[in-house]
């Protein structure tokens, strides 16, 4: 069944992690044996040739750049025109990977319908022993026998630090920008993300007013309680959030609360389920628990998507948003999931669950597509 994730972080793990993701996920893993220079090396789940191994053929691809003060002990850019330079290195990267036939930006409606006819109407390729690295790499860099539909991609910013003024927004729509999450992680110029509080700034207002004008998609994720809030109060414009899970199931302030997630409901808002464990299942702790013995399986995820469906309802406002590789790998996402390819193993854990056939294209697919034709229509 043809799949759409709402929220990977692909040119960070090209530019910053220095992986070519026309490589299997075999093939990259193997080049990184024996790097300690971050904590997932060689237990990366993305790739290309995973992507298109199971029809995960659309994607939300984020540019992300952190300004950080003086004072401020997370890893980031110095001023805000280095983390804008930053994310148009990230974007250079994208257009390369358009130039080579591996990916395609999409923007509107009319290009939308026509990427999800190109993926919905053919069959998967690449289960064999391509899609698992044993063919050779061919001259482009591409394995030999792959599918080789494009991985179309929507341009989403992770934290809106690197905007140097709301001006530059009109720029960023030019070159194909459609979403924003305004915060990250910490206290950021335009509002405060996880692990901190403080409402919108009036930089923020002004930001999402100009949003609004443009018409962005605003991503509540990563906003803390008080800048949501602030965020549903003023936006008017159409709002998801790309990757979030459920504050009942794992109490922290990443998380959403009930409220929360009524409110998004009520404003015809997508959330897209992560894969980060320690969101998955309460108790993580970081460099330590393991997925095995935490018990933390694809099933969790789907704990947290019918939280939500009870919640509203519907299973109208559920996606994926699996933030695979968001620093991350193998370590720290269920233990049955190998790659990203594995995602179509939730079909059989949501029709276990009494999902119907049509709930489930709901929920890998149609919901977001319903979602951005109205967005963009």
């Amino acid at each position: 069944m043809f799949i759409i994730d709402a929220h990977l972080d692909l040119s960070m793990n090209a530019m910053e992690w220095n992986r070519d993701l026309r490589l299997s996920a075999a093939a990259i893993r193997q080049r990184e044996q024996g790097l300690t220079d971050k904590p997932d090396r060689g237990k990366g789940t993305v790739s290309f040739p995973e992507l298109r191994r199971w029809k995960v053929g659309l994607v939300v691809a984020t540019q992300i750049a952190r300004f950080v003060a003086e004072n401020n002990p997370l890893p980031g850019w110095h001023s805000p025109q280095q983390a804008w330079a930053q994310t148009q290195g990230q974007l250079a990267w994208y257009k390369a990977m358009e130039e080579a036939g591996e990916m395609v930006m999409i923007r509107d409606v009319d290009s939308l319908r026509r990427h999800v006819a190109l993926w919905k109407d053919q069959a998967p390729r690449g289960e064999g022993d391509g899609a698992n690295g044993n063919h050779s790499k061919a001259g482009d860099g591409r394995i030999e026998g792959e599918d080789r539909r494009p991985i179309g991609y929507i341009l989403s910013l992770e934290g809106a630090d690197s905007i140097v003024r709301p001006d530059h927004l009109e720029r960023a729509w030019k070159y194909g920008l459609r979403a924003i999450g305004p915060a990250h992680y910490g206290p950021g110029r335009y509002a405060n993300g996880t692990d901190s509080t403080g409402r919108l700034t009036t930089e923020g207002k002004a930001l999402l007013t100009e949003m609004q004008r443009l018409g962005f998609i605003l991503d509540a994720t990563h906003l803390c309680d008080d800048a949501f809030w602030d965020a549903m109060e003023l936006y008017d414009g159409p709002v998801w959030a790309s990757h979030n899970n459920c504050r009942a199931l794992v109490n922290h302030n990443r998380q959403f609360s009930d409220d929360m997630i009524k409110a998004l409901a009520a404003k015809g808002a997508v959330i897209g389920g992560a894969l980060d464990a320690w969101m998955m299942v309460p108790g993580w702790v970081r460099g330590q628990s393991t997925p095995e013995a935490m018990g933390c399986s694809l099933e969790k995820l789907v704990d947290h998507m019918d939280h939500i469906c009870q919640l509203t309802g519907t299973t109208g406002h559920i996606g994926l948003g699996t933030d695979l590789d968001g620093a991350f790998g193998k370590e720290q996402c269920p233990y049955d999931l190998e790659t990203i390819a594995d995602l179509q193993k939730l079909q059989d854990l949501l029709s276990r669950r009494g999902y119907s056939t049509l709930d489930i294209e709901n929920i890998l697919h149609t919901n977001w597509i319903r979602f951005l034709e109205r967005a963009w229509g």
